[in-house]
């Protein structure tokens, strides 16, 4: 498996760390539409497997709390 050398996988938590870094550096505008796109793609599912998608839209309203503290 020399041809695997040098592969990482990133934990959920680094995964959501970098998603966190990323929406802090956007626009309001581009937020509201990633959050938008986000939400079409976490929809209800019925699996075994951890949704991706899920935390996104977590992540994106957050963002936009802290940016506009009501």
């Amino acid at each position: 498996m020399s041809h695997l050398k040098g592969i990482a996988f990133e934990s959920s938590e680094v995964q959501l760390q970098k998603l966190r870094e990323r929406l802090r550096e956007i626009s309001d505008d581009e937020l509201i539409a990633f959050g938008k796109m986000v939400k079409g793609l976490s929809g209800p599912r019925v699996s075994h497997v951890l949704d991706p998608w899920r935390a996104q839209p977590e992540e994106a309203r957050a963002e936009w709390r802290r940016r506009h503290p009501s």
